[in-house]
């Protein structure tokens, strides 16, 4: 009887440790939704986009890039989710640096490209999404106060 009663124990111990680890097996901080080794948050909270990469920085991530449309999805449904809607919304691509080499904040590759037609069209060094009628990349001047998504590594 004691036997059977230490393997409910430490069945049930197992079970539950299964479970917690269960609701959040990629380690995001609370509110931040996983994706690809990687946890998104979206900041309502309209700034700058430099003020909005030093808010990411500070949260120990950069404005979020994104390389391919899953990621994008991913995002543009965490915003609809808080939102309801499809604001333009700063992410972490720029060309200041050089007119037309953009590069992300974090440094990865700016490897997928999602431009509205006729975009970039040099208006400005900073990037959005959810841009006119299809909802894809543009140019805006950096100066401009958006809403923006950061991203942390895991």
């Amino acid at each position: 009887m004691k036997m059977m009663l230490t393997v409910t124990l430490l069945v049930c111990a197992m079970m539950a440790l299964t479970s917690a680890a269960g609701d959040n097996p990629t380690n995001c901080p609370s509110g931040w939704k996983p994706s690809d080794g990687r946890c998104f948050n979206y900041v309502p909270t309209t700034m700058s986009w430099a003020h909005a990469e030093k808010h990411c920085l500070n949260l120990g991530g950069n404005l979020a890039s994104v390389h391919s449309f899953q990621e994008y999805n991913v995002i543009q449904s965490m915003i609809l989710d808080e939102t309801q809607e499809y604001p333009n919304t700063w992410l972490g691509g720029n060309d200041a640096t050089q007119e037309g080499v953009w590069l992300w904040s974090d440094g990865t590759p700016f490897d997928f490209n999602y431009w509205s037609v006729g975009q970039p069209d040099d208006s400005g060094y900073c990037l959005v999404m959810n841009y006119g009628d299809l909802k894809k990349f543009d140019d805006q001047p950096c100066r401009g106060r958006k809403p923006f998504v950061c991203a942390i590594k895991l």
